[in-house]
């Protein structure tokens, strides 16, 4: 049994709790030997970590706790950095998600020009992070989960000596749903970045089945945080593959920004009342384990994903795993440092790709390129400040594109986020 130290920065988050769930679910392989829960929000450092040692102690784990706002402290001695942090917290996703309807652009947290601000915010505090790893604890492992997973994991590998993976909860879900119709001894192909991802094969005692599951309209569950539009028979027969729910935002533009303009809340503001409600049940000094309502927020199988792929580290279990990591050539379309979204065996060394048979899908290829320079250009914005690369960025991403809109939007929602955004107003 590895022993191991684990530091979680943005420990407030309401999805803490299935994080330790997911670890007593795994202690026969992990020993948690200390777990610091660090988050300058007091009050729900303070709320959600006591359920969590609550938890912890009834579960009868001996382990060391800390719950701090200072980042130095918690890194000390950590094998393990997950982060989970929303810079600006929900009112913040509110901002991103309200502002661009008003351009009639989609406001999404993690997509679009809302994910793009959420990226110029979220960059500078994961450099200050990374310095600290790499200043404190230059031998862990850094599991990122904060959003955008993709965009902030591509910051970390490509400009920072932390080891780090990128993870999201997306491609678990769909795979577990593929195999409920396939058989869970069906072999899945899984590609794309991430939330902009496809299965591309389901095959199965030789047998390619995918053709037959998307003549029968299957499409995978879709996320709790999305309003799910579906994919047409048509949708499915022209791109030839399963595309996860998020391509919704792609292919069912119009739709989702009516949904945007006449719902009466945003999904900020059920988050927002999700996690009050959360946060009153977790106060409970009686409550030792994660409530129902947790399921409500998009996390689904979160824990699953976080500590199989520190158990496989840890244990140097060498099992395949979706994450988000560099390319290195296995996708020839791609540069060989763009993080990408693949299957990964997972052992002590990190993650090593596994092959993909050749990709000749033009529309994944052309989709996956123009959205990768988007990233490219957002991760040089956030780095450096340049409104020449975010409008580059907007540019080229497909949910904004038009000049005047992107100018615009992206005027408001940079003064709206001043205090996050320090590398373009503190020159």
């Amino acid at each position: 049994m590895k022993e191991i130290n684990v530091a979680v920065i943005g420990s407030g988050s309401t999805y803490c709790p299935e994080l330790i769930d997911g670890f007593l679910k795994a202690r026969d392989s992990l020993k948690l030997k200390k777990i610091s829960f660090m988050d300058i929000d007091e009050r729900k450092r303070t709320i959600v970590g006591d359920l969590c040692i609550r938890m912890l102690e009834k579960a009868g784990v001996d382990c060391e706790t800390l719950l701090t706002d200072d980042l130095d402290t918690a890194l000390q001695g950590a094998d393990f950095v997950v982060t989970q942090i929303r810079v600006g917290k929900l009112p913040a996703r509110y901002l991103d998600e309200t502002i661009p309807v008003k351009y009639d652009l989609i406001g999404q947290e993690t997509t679009g020009i809302g994910g793009f601000f959420k990226a110029l915010r979220t960059i500078p505090v994961i450099k200050n992070i990374c310095d600290r790893i790499e200043a404190i604890c230059p031998n862990a492992w850094l599991i990122n989960f904060t959003n955008p997973s993709g965009i902030v994991t591509d910051f970390v590998l490509n400009n920072t000596n932390v080891k780090c993976i990128g993870l999201c909860n997306v491609p678990i879900d769909m795979i577990d749903d593929t195999k409920e119709i396939s058989g869970e001894d069906s072999e899945i192909t899984y590609l794309g970045l991430n939330h902009l991802s496809w299965i591309t094969s389901v095959r199965k005692d030789g047998k390619e089945l995918l053709p037959e599951m998307i003549k029968s309209g299957f499409s995978p569950k879709v996320m709790a945080n999305i309003k799910d539009d579906g994919f047409s028979l048509e949708t499915l027969a022209a791109i030839n593959a399963i595309p996860s729910s998020y391509l919704q935002y792609y292919y069912c533009r119009d739709a989702k920004l009516k949904h945007l303009k006449s719902g009466e809340k945003c999904r900020a503001e059920v988050c927002m009342e999700i996690e009050e409600n959360l946060l009153n049940i977790y106060s409970d000094v009686n409550l030792y384990v994660k409530p129902a309502l947790l399921d409500k927020r998009g996390g689904h199988k979160y824990s699953l994903v976080a500590v199989s792929l520190i158990d496989a580290i840890a244990n140097d279990k060498n099992d395949v795993q979706v994450v988000n990591i560099k390319n290195n050539g296995t996708l020839p379309f791609m540069k060989d440092d763009d993080v990408v979204e693949i299957a990964a065996r997972i052992g002590k060394d990190g993650a090593k790709p596994v092959p993909i048979e050749e990709v000749t899908n033009r529309h994944i290829i052309g989709l996956m390129q123009v959205v990768k320079e988007y990233e490219r250009f957002t991760v040089e914005a956030a780095k450096t400040g340049s409104e020449t690369a975010a409008l580059n960025a907007l540019l080229i991403h497909p949910l904004v594109g038009d000049w005047e809109k992107a100018l615009n939007c992206f005027n408001e929602m940079k003064e709206a986020h001043k205090e996050f955004l320090p590398q373009f107003f503190n020159k």
